[in-house]
Parts: C-alpha cells; sequence; structure tokens
C-alpha cells in the first residue's frame, strides 16, 4: 500500500507540472527576484569595437536574476545573473559596499556574474579604449551605471525578502555547441563538425542547480556552460543564446526563474554564428540540457554553505617602448591608438601599476559540492585544470565580480594570440600581456580559497549582522 501511495504521488506531481526530486535538506531557506535593465536611451552596446553608433531597438529585455540562499546555521550566498557584458572593478566594488551596509553580505557571500553578452550596454570605466565615444555618450553611460548600481542592490534587497524553506538539489548535464576558437577556423567548423574532426579543448558540461519549494514546485534554476556569447553582433539589445535559454527555461517552469552563469569560455564560440536563428536554437539546447536534468532525480544537498574569498594579485609584464607607443598613438583611430595616446599620458604623468587585484570566491554546498568563480574572460584550460585536482563534480565559473582582461593559461600566454596577449588593449589595462606566473599564481590562491572552507561554520550572529537592514 505504501509503494501503491508513492507512486500516485509521484504521478500526481508530474502531473501537476512539478519537478521531481530526490527528497532534500529542506534546512534551507531561499529567495528570488528579477529585474528588467534594458536601457531606456539610446546607449552604446559593449563586445564588439567595430560598431558605430548606440543601439537600435531591443531583441528582448535583458535582466538580472537573484537567487538568495540561507542555510541552516543563517549564512546567507547571492547568486546574481546579468545579461551584461561584465562588471566593472569599480561598480562591483560600489556594490561591495552598499551590500556590505545595507544587508551585512561580505564579498565572499556574493557572486555577481555576467553573461558577457556582446548585446548590452556599455558600463562605467569598461573597455572605453575600445570604442570612438564622445562626452555625451559617456555622460549616459555614467547615468545608466549609477541607476544600474542601484537596481542590483535594490534587487538583491528584494530576493532576501522572499527567503523562503526550499530544497537545493545539483546534477549535471551536457551540450556541445561551444567550439575552440583558437584551434578551428570558423568558415571550416561546419564540415569539421560533421566529419567529428573539431579538436583543442572544450568544456561541454552544464552543471544545474535546482532551488524547489517545499511542495516540489521549482522557483529557480542556476545553470552554467562555458561559451562565449557572441552569436550576434547586430545593434539590438539581446542576451544572445544564454537570454534566449533564460527565457525558455522560464517559460517551461512558469513561475520560476532561471539564472545563467558563464564557465570558462573565453576561448569557446558557439559556431557557426551572426544569426538571431542559431542563437536561439542554442538557447533552446542548452535550455534543453538542464531541463533534461531537472527531469531526472537529482542529488540532495545538505542545508550548509561555507564561502571565501580573496584578491590576489597578478602580475602585468609591462608596457611597451615608448617609441613603439609613439607609433601605435599615430596610427589610424582605433583601440590600438587610443590605448596607446593613454598609456602615453599615464606613462608621462605618474607610476604606472604593475599588479592587478584579481578577485577569486569559493563556496561549499553541503558536504561535498565546491563551487569556484573567478574574474575576468577566463580560458578553457582552468576548468579542466582545476577539475583534475578537485574533482569533476567541481564547479568552475568566471566573468564574475570584476571582467578586467583575458585570463589565459600559461599554454595560451605562451601561444601567444588574441586571448594571450593583444586583447589586454581592447580592455585598457597598462600592459601588453600578463606575466608567466599568472596561472600559479591564481591556482595557489584557489587553493587558499578551499582551504578557508574547511574552517569552523560560520555563525549566523557573525554573518548577517545586516539581516534586519533588509
Amino acid at each position: 500500500m505504501r509503494l501503491l501511495n508513492l507512486v500516485l504521488v509521484s504521478g500526481l506531481t508530474l502531473a501537476c507540472g512539478l519537478v521531481s526530486v530526490e527528497p532534500a535538506d529542506a534546512g534551507w531557506k531561499a529567495g528570488i527576484a528579477k529585474s528588467i535593465i534594458t536601457p531606456k536611451k539610446p546607449m552604446w552596446m559593449a563586445g564588439y569595437g567595430g560598431r558605430t553608433g548606440p543601439a537600435e531597438g531591443a531583441q528582448h529585455d535583458l535582466w538580472i536574476r537573484v537567487l538568495a540562499l540561507e542555510d541552516e546555521h543563517g549564512h546567507r550566498g547571492i547568486v546574481l545573473s546579468s545579461d551584461t557584458l561584465g562588471f566593472p572593478q569599480s561598480i562591483a566594488d560600489e556594490l561591495a559596499g552598499r551590500l556590505k551596509q545595507q544587508f551585512g553580505l561580505d564579498r565572499s557571500q556574493v557572486l555577481l556574474h555576467a553573461s558577457h553578452t556582446h548585446c548590452g550596454p556599455v558600463l562605467r570605466g569598461a573597455l572605453y579604449d575600445a570604442y570612438p565615444l564622445d562626452a555625451a555618450q559617456i555622460a549616459l553611460i555614467n547615468e545608466y551605471s549609477d541607476w544600474f548600481t542601484t537596481e542590483v542592490a535594490a534587487t538583491i534587497g528584494r530576493a532576501l525578502k522572499d527567503l523562503q524553506p526550499a530544497t537545493v538539489s545539483r546534477g549535471q548535464g551536457s551540450t556541445d555547441f561551444a567550439v575552440n576558437r583558437r584551434t578551428n577556423r570558423e568558415p571550416d567548423v561546419p564540415m569539421l563538425r560533421e566529419q567529428n574532426l573539431l579538436f583543442g579543448p572544450v568544456d561541454h558540461t552544464v552543471p544545474v542547480l535546482a532551488i524547489h519549494a517545499p511542495d516540489g514546485t521549482l522557483r529557480a534554476v542556476v545553470f552554467a556552460y562555458a561559451c562565449h556569447n557572441t552569436t550576434l553582433s547586430f545593434m539590438k539589445w539581446c542576451g544572445d543564446y544564454a537570454g534566449f535559454a533564460q527565457y525558455d527555461l522560464e517559460a517551461r517552469h512558469p513561475g520560476a526563474v532561471a539564472l545563467f552563469c558563464m564557465g570558462c569560455g573565453a576561448d569557446q564560440n558557439p559556431l557557426p554564428r551572426r544569426m538571431v536563428e542559431l542563437a536561439e536554437s542554442y538557447g533552446k539546447r542548452l535550455a534543453s540540457a538542464v531541463n533534461e536534468v531537472l527531469s531526472t532525480p537529482m542529488e540532495p544537498v545538505e542545508a550548509a554553505l561555507r564561502t571565501s574569498h580573496e584578491f590576489v594579485q597578478l602580475r602585468m609584464a609591462g608596457l611597451p617602448k615608448i617609441e613603439e607607443l609613439r607609433t601605435m598613438a599615430a596610427g589610424s583611430p582605433d583601440y590600438r591608438q587610443r590605448w596607446a595616446a593613454r598609456m602615453l599620458e599615464l606613462s608621462a604623468g605618474k607610476q604606472v601599476p604593475t599588479e592587478y587585484p584579481y578577485p577569486i570566491t569559493a563556496w561549499k554546498l553541503g558536504t561535498s559540492q565546491i563551487w569556484i568563480t573567478m574574474g575576468g574572460e577566463v580560458v578553457v584550460d582552468y576548468a579542466l585544470r582545476l577539475k583534475g585536482e578537485y574533482g569533476e563534480r567541481t564547479w568552475v565559473t568566471a566573468y564574475a565580480n570584476d571582467v578586467m582582461a583575458y585570463i589565459p593559461s600559461r599554454r595560451v600566454l605562451i601561444e601567444g594570440g588574441y586571448e594571450g596577449q593583444s586583447s589586454m588593449m581592447v580592455y585598457g589595462l597598462p600592459t601588453e600581456r600578463w606575466a608567466d606566473d599568472v596561472e600559479d599564481r591564481i591556482a595557489m590562491a584557489v587553493e587558499r580559497c578551499l582551504k578557508k572552507l574547511t574552517a569552523d561554520k560560520p555563525s549566523a550572529s557573525a554573518t548577517n549582522s545586516g539581516k534586519d537592514q533588509q
């Protein structure tokens, strides 16, 4: 009779559109919130230096989506997904101060993920050398960035106010539209794919974190994939394939919030590309991979959350010689010319910085799920290395808490090319490349962050001093 009841309940759950999951720890609390961030004024778009003017409308709205988690000890964590190219350091720093003051959250508790869509707005202080911006456009960027920062903090506040009992479970799927762009020529990809001859390192895994109400209703799903959001290069606001995937999942699960987090996809492209239909197709494929995980029994995650954070100083290899900078600055207007001219001014006016504070955050959910989050445009080698060192279950995401440059592995740094060298000028850093020890410094910082997760459990009073300020 007990077995019959279980079968009847399971059938009723599926018939009502609820997601079937294994029993999970109900000691969690979760809150969700989302906000539209589509610019209302004709702003410059981020991602491609070849654009010649502001956006011309929207394919669909851009969003920020927030998941707030609280474990059974009262320790909280925030996962934010955004349809942006990246959080610049200035905005990430301002938000860190606001979230600490308003909600008692420190940097280790907040993951500010950017989808890295190339059809979102330019934000304050990010990649200015890449675009021919005039004073009026910079004023619009500053105005929007101020509003955006306030909206992010307010949306996080709404998610915290929404905290209610929940279960958390994990799983992993896969999809294969990401292609290593360093080892496969874009025109050759359809033929190479057909002949199964694509090569180069990739990470096709799709990590999934599902948040359910106690009755089994899906409230939120967090998912990741390692692939540039560069399907589209037109003049409309759009979340690219990740945006379409989030829309698709929310349509399949009404009332739930879908949050995309970018993996280590700096050297990975969705190929072929340049058509809206392709972006929609890739989004649907990614959403289907997530939905397949949701439709099967998932592994429950115990109601425990540990968080750690570190800024590791990455060394920069220095500027070209003055003569070379002068030659570049005298060239035709483009990002190289604008960068060189600014570097000449910087060199003449004050000491040029030689290091950059690079953010790394590590979470441990339950007793075994490790989540490593890194800043910048991180190449796939890092995900493969870290999963090799800490286990295939390890999640590694990037483009979070600051997107300041590409982050090449030692292999990519030696090979050079866009990801290894010339992209530094696009981002405006005072160097042509990172120092040779960039991968080692990051790997050691990750190890330190993970060791901190084994410390004593944080108390609710210590971690949520701003809890009553919601």
